[in-house]
């Protein structure tokens, strides 16, 4: 049965977004919506919520269709509210003061801690505001559920509870989910929406079969073109021919025969499509700072602590050398980022135990973007922090993502891809041999993500790095550390832990 139809949907602001998008949505459609960033994924669930109103095209519901629309931030308004509070009011005001027990059984289903319940919206991390918001829709019981980013600040431990969660919902109801998390939309979806500026695609599979349907589907439509074109000039070539011959001869038939010829390749290269072409995505290239170092990073059994100073477990002996791609796994509050933290410190201080190789330049992103002032632009940025010029600032800046319009707009107005983006040119200009990377793909696209997968791989890249994104850390990394107890243990591969977190919800 259709819930949700299309017909013809296009936004344009600007460039456009999406054209001539026709999508029919039935119970128990799964479907993973995919798009680099800034092409449109959000504003198409904003359409769907009824919450943006199209360029053109329609959209037509179901007769009574509730729509359940989780967006990506809580609204300013809601961030002095207790999580309890925010999800209540979501019922309508008569139902709040005799229903309000579906909200205590909803906040236990998605394992809510009772302390949390109870705190401020802005108190709480990321992962939990959304967490909120996810409760705020579904208590409405909506018929469609759109999700935006739903496992964005979401740790492993939580994200294989949403998996769990969403696997438990009826199986007739329909979802669309926008995400980054490649592992994720495999285990959720069973449909893949590729938008695009022009031709979007569906297929009837997760993300990683879809994937490859596409690159298939794709080359097809550039061997197309490519026949096209050809048919187009050999046209060209024998009317060419026929005209010389009709000249000479004085015969008005083959000079007729040639406007036709003429006419027809013109048809054909007129109709000819070009093969897509993602450009959106940037174009993030890491380069390395030459060493001789055996050893850019040394620990000898450094102790990692809390803020506070209570002991969380000791690294023992351990090294990070040229090449060695090492992601630090661990539950969440075991103390990753506390040893990340130690490491960055080490950079520029004294840290008992931790030695970094003299020929070390360094290169540090975190998830919360903290290495970028929200005061500043891009450009400057770029030409302040760098000894470049303008032009090739500009077009640094271009093929990292960032358009030339944004390039003059504080950091603090940009998308969090975009400054995700920025961030990885500041780390690329700075040439390090070393990187300490903290969730880098937090607010990266998949484009953006495989893009800096391959860079880090291709140049032999050192770096110590955190990550939740499951498929990230296998590609990635070639060395693994895992905080068991009160040790840091290396281990032959992530999936042990990895099976651990997901089983563990």
């Amino acid at each position: 049965m259709t819930v949700l139809n299309t017909n013809a949907l296009g936004v344009t602001l600007g460039d456009p977004l999406f054209s001539n998008l026709t999508l029919t949505l039935s119970k128990g459609d799964r479907v993973g919506l995919v798009a680099a960033n800034g092409r449109g994924k959000s504003t198409l669930l904003a359409c769907l919520a009824g919450e943006f109103e199209p360029t053109i095209g329609d959209i037509t519901r179901a007769r009574g269709l509730r729509v359940g629309y989780v967006q990506q931030n809580v609204p300013d308004a809601a961030l002095a509210k207790t999580l309890y509070d925010f999800v209540l009011e979501a019922l309508p005001p008569d139902q709040q003061d005799y229903e309000s027990w579906r909200v205590d059984v909803l906040l236990d289903e998605l394992s809510v801690p009772y302390d949390l319940q109870h705190q401020p919206l802005r108190t709480l991390s990321g992962g939990w505001q959304r967490t909120a918001m996810l409760a705020a829709v579904w208590i409405t019981e909506p018929d469609l559920l759109l999700l935006d980013e739903p496992t964005n600040h979401l740790d492993l431990h939580r994200i294989a509870l949403l998996q769990q969660w969403l696997a438990a919902l009826p199986r007739d109801l329909p979802v669309v989910i926008t995400s980054h998390d490649r592992a994720f939309l495999d285990a959720v979806t069973n449909r893949t929406l590729f938008l695009r500026a022009d031709h979007a695609r569906l297929f009837p599979l997760p993300f990683t079969p879809a994937r490859t349907a596409l690159a298939e589907a794709d080359a097809a439509d550039e061997r197309k073109h490519t026949n096209d074109l050809n048919k187009a000039q050999a046209l060209r070539r024998q009317a060419a021919k026929l005209k010389n011959v009709g000249i000479n001869s004085g015969s008005d038939l083959l000079l007729t025969k040639t406007k036709q010829l003429t006419a027809r390749a013109a048809q054909i290269e007129g109709a000819a499509k070009a093969a897509h072409n993602e450009r959106s995505a940037g174009d993030i290239r890491l380069t390395n700072s030459g060493t001789h170092a055996k050893a850019l990073v040394s620990l000898d059994d450094v102790s990692v602590e809390t803020p506070d100073g209570r002991p969380l477990y000791r690294t023992g002996q351990k090294w990070i050398s040229p090449g060695d791609r090492v992601v630090l796994l661990g539950a969440n509050g075991t103390g990753k980022t506390r040893l990340i933290s130690a490491v960055q410190r080490a950079f520029t201080e004294d840290v008992a135990g931790l030695r970094c190789a003299p020929s070390m330049v360094p290169g540090y992103a975190d998830q919360h973007l903290s290495q970028l002032d929200d005061q500043a632009t891009p450009m400057s940025t770029v030409t302040t922090e760098f000894d470049i010029g303008d032009q090739r600032a500009r077009s640094a800046l271009a093929n990292a993502g960032v358009r030339i319009q944004m390039q003059d707009t504080p950091i603090g107005a940009l998308s969090g891809g975009q400054k995700a983006r920025l961030s990885m040119l500041v780390l690329r200009l700075r040439q390090p041999n070393f990187y300490l990377l903290d969730e880098p793909t937090n607010h990266l696209d998949i484009e953006g993500q495989e893009a800096l997968e391959e860079e880090l791989i291709a140049h032999g890249a050192a770096c110590l790095l955190v990550s939740h994104d499951r498929s990230f850390l296998r590609n990635v990394g070639n060395r693994f550390w895992w905080i068991q107890g009160k040790k840091l243990v290396e281990v032959d591969s992530p999936e042990d832990f990895l099976i651990g977190e997901m089983n563990a919800a």
